[in-house]
């Protein structure tokens, strides 16, 4: 696979983000330092880097926000990332919120709709069958895993999947609302972690993690951001790690939850396509087939026409003029 067109330099990369991300906070946000969730995964570490970069490591303050779901995982990676920058950094556990407003109940209730035995003890998540399979529909399925260790997989109804998904994100939802807590509390600004794939393609919750001041790595695919946390110096075993939704009971990657193709491939198809790069010439560099690159393609067209509304301001009965 060719990602050469995505190479950039790191170092002057950095830079440019950092300048501008301090004339933003500083600036037009009139803000003291910026507040970052912090998950253990490449996004966040590198939005922190910058930050500390930027604004010193005595303005960028640091919150770590399991649920019950989360995997341990998320939260040592996010404590040696912390360290590694010298930050402030708190651990703010929203499982309590979580359960006062009936997410793992609302859950349960979906799942239940297409597993009836489901109870206390089993574990589930949301798949969706991979876009380079032939004759492939992009239906999401649920998958359960009983105590015994018992899967099954089955497809679920338009109705249990948009449940599942609205219950789900109050976890985003609630997190925002913490870190925006805090934020207040100190007179900082809100930095957003979104990369350009999850920006573009609406891999994000409206009023949640999509919701912040700033989004300092929303222009790099995801390859740069992991090639500038190596410029960055973010410690390896943050930068080793697969990319996860860390959201469901069961572990799941984001391939298999929202993109449907491991992230390098679905990169450098994102790149082609904006770039006006005829299949043919995607699917070499890809190392797909022609109908493989198409099918992403008219993937990548259907995701920012259905998750236009996340992108969308409030909308207005006739412009106001800003103050």
């Amino acid at each position: 696979m060719d990602l050469s067109p995505l190479a950039i330099d790191g170092a002057a990369e950095a830079e440019r983000i950092e300048t501008t991300l301090a004339r933003q906070v500083r600036g037009e946000l009139r803000r003291k330092g910026l507040v970052v969730g912090l998950s253990g995964g490449i996004d966040s570490s590198v939005v922190a880097a910058l930050a500390v970069r930027a604004l010193g490591a005595e303005r960028v303050f640091g919150l770590f926000m399991p649920d019950r779901d989360s995997e341990g995982e998320s939260t040592s990676l996010g404590r040696l990332l912390a360290d590694h920058l010298g930050i402030e950094a708190v651990l703010e556990d929203v499982t309590p919120a979580l359960e006062a407003l009936g997410c793992y109940r609302r859950q349960a209730e979906a799942a239940r709709a297409i597993f009836p035995e489901l109870d206390e003890g089993y574990q589930f998540k949301l798949v969706l069958p991979s876009i380079l399979d032939s004759g492939r529909i992009s239906v999401s399925h649920l998958t359960i895993r009983s105590p015994s260790g018992e899967t099954k997989t089955a497809r679920m109804t338009a109705e249990s999947y948009r449940q599942l998904v609205a219950a789900t994100n109050f976890k985003q939802r609630v997190r925002k609302t913490m870190e925006y807590y805090h934020a207040d509390r100190l007179g900082y600004a809100v930095a957003g972690t979104p990369n350009r794939q999850e920006f573009d393609q609406g891999f994000f919750v409206k009023q949640g993690d999509g919701a912040a001041d700033v989004k300092p790595i929303a222009h790099l695919y995801k390859t740069q951001v992991y090639a500038l946390a190596e410029v960055l110096g973010i410690p390896k075993a943050i930068r080793v790690r697969p990319p996860t939704t860390d959201t469901f009971s069961l572990a799941q990657t984001q391939e298999e939850f929202y993109f449907s193709l491991p992230y390098d491939r679905m990169d450098i198809c994102l790149f082609a396509f904006n770039h006006g790069w005829p299949a043919a010439r995607t699917a070499e560099a890809a190392d797909l087939s022609v109908e493989q690159v198409e099918r992403v393609y008219g993937d990548i067209v259907s995701k920012r026409r259905t998750t236009r509304y996340q992108h969308l301001p409030p909308q207005l009965v006739e412009a106001i003029e800003e103050v």
